[in-house]
Order: structure tokens, then C-alpha cells, then sequence
């Protein structure tokens, strides 16, 4: 009976879909450009080839100028549920610049109705044709519910709420989007970009952009302030996310006569800093309906429910290029915050309020430096907030002291959390020929620190000001250890093992110094392999965080101090728990703490005794020798 069910079917299929039945049926046959409607758009479904209109965008200054378009079809379904409008622009800028990035948003009207956004185009197009998203599915994003609280932050309150149970149970919920996936105190700033790189699926676009016949109009990260080198950084770390920095942009406060609410086809930046040094991505406005702004055609990062600062902009320029044109701007009035970022629009409101870190850094020991003193603000975001913090504090590093000589450099940091307090983070290093790079910030415990502590699974958290300190010396205060040398084959129980170690420093004949390794009784007849690390290169032995606090506690006392050499080596069995380590427990203690009525135990590690030398430099590179312990008399 169910065979003969389907082969009737089978049959009456090409019939049904001939007669026009299936798009009757709900859920069959939907309009794929939205559902949201309004008396002043025009649908998809009239639109035909060969209707004109014209476009609003900004050429120059605040104010919207018309271009005139002209439609050449629609692809249906272009994008999941979504169609895309064909059109070619005619305008003396747009026959030279083609598809500028920038232009993402201006709306496009037909017969006095709107019908969608300039959104997408062609790489190394030699005409104006442009792609624009229906205005229906942007609708459709508009009407989404907008977030009250993001990560424990009022939006429309603007403050911090992280310490409410609904805040935290909220953050436990439905955070997770662009939330670090890997260990707290493993945060890596490069692991969390590829992590959500994978997840919005730009790297693959990225990687396969010459076989795609169209593309999103880029959005131009306009970078002010920052270093040649910062902006290459930059680049690589934000590109495959949808953005694309460029040297194009400048920091502004409020400028007279700027207006003070967005407007159909007005320039919007997203601001992911601002300052000293400032990155904005720069748009259009859609529509504006009441407090809410529709913009762009297209996600920024897609990163759904969000809160960054947002300001009405100024374009300067239409730059031609025969890659990809772009207007170069800059912010003239700070006004609301980017509150949804979907597939077919951003969403900004005049009223949110988006967090923000404040930045200080003040850098002393720079040779005749004009400007030792930085001020700037990132956007307080998983991952641009410790991207950000890298990327303005080494440019600001770069500009202060940029001399092409040995610098031996040190950063400490004083980062404050709500709630949480204070707590301090050292960096250091030597950069031959040259000031430490922004690679090198990158990996800082300063980065690491807000990174881990903004992506902790367990509660909001929010970092309430960072207070950067940066010590330069011309000089290359390092010792290069050559080799580490055993003065006794065998070591009597309880007596230190002698090792005799050779540095090569900058300058001058080799330095000779002798260490003795204290070794207790309990490990006679062990042989023991004896790692010889800087300190800078060891972990402290800490228990893994089961709260914030935990974490917090931890970043303040990374690694052992940095002028040192750590003489290490495994022994017995060591237990973490509860915040706790235990190292070199005796044999069937580990047995004796386990509990019996839960399966929250203690976690066992090869425990390592550690020996701390101070040094006069920092030490460069590592070596292991191997000592025999005799074994105990009778």
C-alpha cells in the first residue's frame, strides 16, 4: 500500500508543480525576500529588468547624493532565503571608482519606493554593477527583539550588570558564539581568530574569492594612528573575519555642525577603537526607522546579537582602485551602538550604549620622543578588545621608539576588573635592532590576561581600565647560555648536584657561573633528567580555575621572574583541586584523597621540583643534563 502511496506521487509531482500548486501551500514556495513590509518598499516580485531609479549614498562630507541605477534582474535565492537585486550605477565618481567599499547600505529606490541595499560586488570589475539585498529581509533583521543585556551589560542602561544571577545565567546560555573554545589560562589571541574564522566561514570565502562570482562589498576598516606594521598585523588577523583594514581613516571627536542622528544613505563606522589610535568600519545607512537604523546589506562580522559603539561619519574621498575602490572617512559625532549583526544587515540604535576599555600607556626610556603618552579606547568584545589592546599599544611602542638599535624592553600592566580588583602583569624581552614588534604583544600575558578573563565560562566579566607601563634600555642586556656542564657523575642523597653553566653575553669573554641543585633524600637511586629553562619560558604549577576568581588569581603570577634561569625536573605524583597543588605526594596518598561519594576529584599531574636562579639579563636559549642520585646505604 505505501509503495503504491509513493508511486503515485512519484507521478503526480510534475503535474502539481506544473499547475502552480505547491506555491499555494504554506511554507512552500515563500518569498524569499523577507517578510517584513512597508507601505514605501517595492518587493522582489516587481522588480523588472530594465526599471531606473536611484541610489543615496555619501560622496563627500555627511550629506547624501543621488546616483542613478538601473535594473538588470534578480537571483533568486541568492543566499539562504534571500534574493539579490542586479543593478549598474551610473555617477561621474562610480565610472571611475566601479564598486566602492563603503557603499554598503545606500538604498536603492524604484518607482519612489525602496527596494533594498547596495551590497554586493566584483573583484577587479570593469563596470558599476552591484548586488543589492532586498530591503524586506533587512526589514526582517530590523524587527528582530533587540538585546537588553549582552554579556552582563545594560544596553539601553549602559552599565555593567554582571553580578545579577540573570546576567550570569544568561552569559552561561547563550554566549558561546565567539567565545574562546579553549582552556581559560591556555587563552592564545591567534587560535581564537582561526577558531572564528572557521565558525563564520570567511576563510573559506577568503580562500576561494577568484571562483566566486560575487562577493560582499568588503567593509574598510579605516585604521588612524597605528604603525605600517600594526596595520599588516591587522590585516591578518581581521581580514578573513569580513573586514579589511586599510590606512585610510583618522580619529575624530565632535565636529561643529555635525548632524546628530543618522539618516537614509548617511555614513555609520562601527568603532572598534577609538583615540590616540582608532580602526573604524565604515557604511551606509539603509533606513532609519525611529530609534533604529537599518544598514550595510550584509554582516560586518556576522556576529548576531552585539554592542559596539557606533558614530555618524564623514567621507573624504572616493578612492579608485582597480582592486577594490573604497571611501576614505573618518567619525564627526559618536552617537548609539551596533546591536545586531545578521546575514542581510547590521542593526544600530541611537539610544544603546556599548562598552568600552579605556587605555592608558606611557612609555619612558625613548630617546627624544615628542609623545611618550597613549590614550585610546577598544571595544569591549571577546576577541577585539585583546586584539585591539595588542595592535594600539605595539603601534604605540613602534612611534615612540622607533630606533633601529638592541632595545631591552618591559611592560607592566595594571588591569582593573568590576568587582575583581586589580592585578598586575609583566612582559619583557629584547628586540634586536629594533622595537618589540606587534607579534610580540600579541602573545603577551597582557593580551592573554583580558583575553582569558573576557572568554571565562562561568560569569560576565568586564575590564574597567588598563594602565600600561613601558621600560625601553638601548641595549642588549642578554646572556646566551651555551652549555650547562655536570661536575660530579654521581650526587650523594640529600646532597645538591654541581652544574657548571657557560653564558655568552652581547659583548665581552664568556661568563662562567656554578649552580648547585638541591636534591632531598627521598630520591636516592633516582635518575633524574634536569631541564635548564629562563624563567620567562616556565609556567608556574598552578591548579585549573573552577570560577572567575580562580582565573583572575592565576594571571597575576604567570611565570617565574624574568632575569632568572628555572632548573627543573619531574618527581612523584602532584594533585590539583579546588584552587590548590600538592606536589611529590607520597606513594598511595593520592588513593587515600579521592573521595568515595562524588566524582569530583582531585586531578593528578607529574609533579616538578623547581630551582630558581636570578640573574643579571635575560638568558636566551635552553639545555638538560642528567644526574644520578646513589642509592641510600644499608
Amino acid at each position: 500500500m505505501l509503495d503504491w502511496a509513493v508511486v503515485q506521487l512519484r507521478h503526480l509531482f510534475p503535474l502539481a508543480v506544473a499547475l502552480g500548486l505547491f506555491a499555494a501551500l504554506p511554507g512552500l514556495g515563500a518569498a524569499s525576500d523577507g517578510k517584513a513590509n512597508r507601505p514605501d518598499v517595492l518587493g522582489v516580485e516587481k522588480i523588472k529588468p530594465g526599471m531606473k531609479g536611484y541610489g543615496l549614498t555619501v560622496f563627500e562630507g555627511t550629506k547624501p547624493t543621488k546616483f542613478d541605477v538601473e535594473v538588470i534582474d534578480v537571483l533568486r535565492n541568492f543566499r539562504p532565503r534571500q534574493d539579490l537585486i542586479l543593478v549598474k550605477t551610473a555617477h561621474p565618481r562610480l565610472e571611475v571608482a566601479k564598486v566602492v567599499a563603503g557603499m554598503s547600505g545606500s538604498p536603492i529606490f524604484l518607482d519612489g519606493k525602496m527596494v533594498g541595499a547596495y551590497a554586493y560586488g566584483w573583484s577587479f570589475g570593469a563596470e558599476p554593477v552591484a548586488g543589492v539585498t532586498p530591503i524586506r529581509s533587512m526589514l526582517d533583521d530590523l524587527e528582530r527583539p533587540l538585546p537588553r543585556m549582552l554579556n552582563g551589560w545594560s544596553v539601553f542602561g549602559g552599565k555593567a550588570v554582571a553580578s545579577t544571577s540573570g546576567a550570569v545565567r544568561a552569559y552561561r546560555e547563550g554566549a558561546g558564539r565567539n567565545r574562546f573554545a579553549g582552556a581559560p589560562l591556555k587563552y592564545d589571541l591567534h587560535a581564537h581568530r582561526d577558531q572564528i574564522e572557521r565558525q563564520s566561514g570567511h576563510g573559506a570565502q577568503s580562500a576561494n574569492s577568484a571562483q566566486l562570482p560575487v562577493k560582499p562589498v568588503s567593509t574598510p576598516l579605516l585604521i588612524g594612528g597605528m604603525s605600517n606594521e600594526a596595520l599588516s598585523f591587522a590585516q591578518d588577523m581581521l581580514s578573513p573575519l569580513g573586514l579589511e583594514p586599510m590606512q585610510a581613516g583618522g580619529g575624530g571627536g565632535t565636529e561643529a555642525g555635525a548632524p546628530e542622528r543618522y539618516e537614509d544613505g548617511g555614513a555609520v563606522g562601527v568603532q572598534l577603537v577609538r583615540g590616540d589610535v582608532s580602526a573604524m568600519g565604515l557604511g551606509t545607512v539603509t533606513r532609519v526607522e525611529g530609534d533604529l537604523v537599518s544598514g550595510f546589506g550584509h554582516p560586518m562580522m556576522n556576529a548576531g546579537e552585539t554592542a559596539l559603539p557606533t558614530a555618524i561619519g564623514r567621507v573624504l574621498w572616493f578612492l579608485a582602485s582597480q582592486s577594490r575602490s573604497f571611501k576614505i572617512g573618518m567619525p564627526v559625532r559618536e552617537v548609539g551602538a551596533l546591536v545586531n549583526d545578521r546575514q542581510a544587515s547590521i542593526v544600530v540604535s541611537h539610544k544603546a550604549v556599548a562598552p568600552t576599555v579605556p587605555v592608558k600607556v606611557r612609555i619612558k626610556g625613548a630617546r627624544s620622543a615628542p609623545f611618550t603618552d597613549w590614550s585610546f579606547e577598544v571595544a569591549h568584545e571577546k576577541f577585539m578588545a585583546p586584539t585591539f589592546v595588542a595592535l594600539a599599544v605595539g603601534s604605540a611602542l613602534s612611534a615612540t621608539a622607533s630606533e633601529r638599535q638592541d632595545v631591552t624592553w618591559s611592560i607592566k600592566s595594571k588591569i582593573r576588573f568590576k568587582d575583581y580588583g586589580e592585578i598586575q602583569v609583566e612582559d619583557f624581552g629584547v628586540a634586536v635592532g629594533g622595537t618589540p614588534e606587534v607579534q610580540d604583544l600579541s602573545r603577551s600575558n597582557l593580551t592573554s590576561a583580558v583575553g582569558a578573563v573576557l572568554n571565562n565560562p562561568w560569569e560576565p566579566a568586564f575590564v574597567e581600565s588598563i594602565d600600561v607601563q613601558v621600560e625601553l634600555s638601548y641595549s642588549r642586556d642578554i646572556y646566551r647560555l651555551r652549555g650547562v656542564e655536570l661536575l660530579d657523575t654521581e650526587v650523594e642523597p640529600g646532597q645538591p648536584a654541581r652544574l657548571r653553566m657557560t653564558f655568552v653575553p652581547y659583548s665581552g669573554p664568556p661568563v662562567h657561573r656554578t649552580i648547585k641543585l638541591p636534591l632531598d633524600k627521598h630520591l636516592a637511586g633516582e635518575k633524574l633528567s634536569v631541564d635548564v629553562r629562563p624563567g620567562y619560558l616556565v609556567e608556574k604549577q598552578k591548579a585549573p580555575p573552577e570560577n572567575l576568581a580562580d582565573l583572575i588569581a592565576a594571571l597575576s603570577d604567570p611565570i617565574y621572574p624574568a632575569r632568572s634561569l628555572v632548573l627543573s625536573f619531574a618527581t612523584g605524583t602532584g594533585v590539583a583541586h579546588k584552587g590548590h597543588v600538592a606536589n611529590n605526594l607520597p606513594a598511595g596518598v593520592v588513593d587515600l584523597v579521592r573521595p568515595h561519594s562524588t566524582t569530583v576529584a582531585p586531578e593528578e599531574f607529574k609533579a616538578q621540583m623547581r630551582h630558581v636562579v636570578p640573574m643579571p639579563a635575560f638568558v636566551l636559549g635552553t639545555d638538560s643534563v642528567t644526574v644520578q642520585v646513589k642509592s641510600a646505604g644499608p
